[in-house]
């Protein structure tokens, strides 16, 4: 069986399970030759009003900003001697994380999402849900979760290699 993978997804909120998901996603791409997209999804806020058919949605100038500094933490993300090396494409986008996600990876024809996971359990899993929990029900293609605690099969040279370089 021959495994091709010519794009990777990695989705972050820049968190550090997601630094750590990141390497994956590095060192994948670099094993087999993929274009790595990073992706960052600024949350669409709407707030229900007291009336049931009216809501607020965060002022345009507020999410052009997040945007912004998004797109800014995006480029800073990787070396720019990997950059050089690879090909990467970073995009922040605005929206509901999971529904951009998923959409993200189907228009640009993606063939694994690398997706760092919080470890929440219990009433906190239960309060926040789970973004990777639902990208793995709802993507069209596989998806690699990244628990920050247990086996890891990205060796401590790679994780280094393959740090942020933030």
């Amino acid at each position: 069986m021959l495994v091709q993978i010519g794009r990777i997804l990695f989705p972050t909120d820049f968190s550090e399970p997601a630094k750590q998901a990141q390497r994956y996603a590095m060192a994948l791409a670099d094993k087999f030759g993929s274009e790595l997209h990073l992706l960052h999804i600024v949350p669409q806020v709407t707030i229900p009003l007291p009336e049931a058919s009216t809501s607020w949605t965060l002022p345009d100038t507020d999410q052009r900003e997040q945007l912004e500094e998004a797109q800014s933490r995006l480029l800073k993300e990787i070396s720019l001697e990997w950059v050089d090396a690879h090909h990467a494409v970073q995009v922040a986008k605005v929206g509901y994380p999971v529904e951009e996600i998923v959409n993200y990876a189907k228009e640009q024809d993606i063939d694994l999402i690398v997706i760092g996971t919080h470890g929440h359990t219990g009433f906190t899993h239960l309060l926040l849900g789970s973004t990777a929990e639902k990208i793995v029900r709802l993507a069209t293609c596989p998806v690699l979760t990244v628990h920050p605690q247990g086996h890891q099969f990205v060796s401590d040279d790679a994780a280094q290699q393959y740090a942020c370089a933030t």
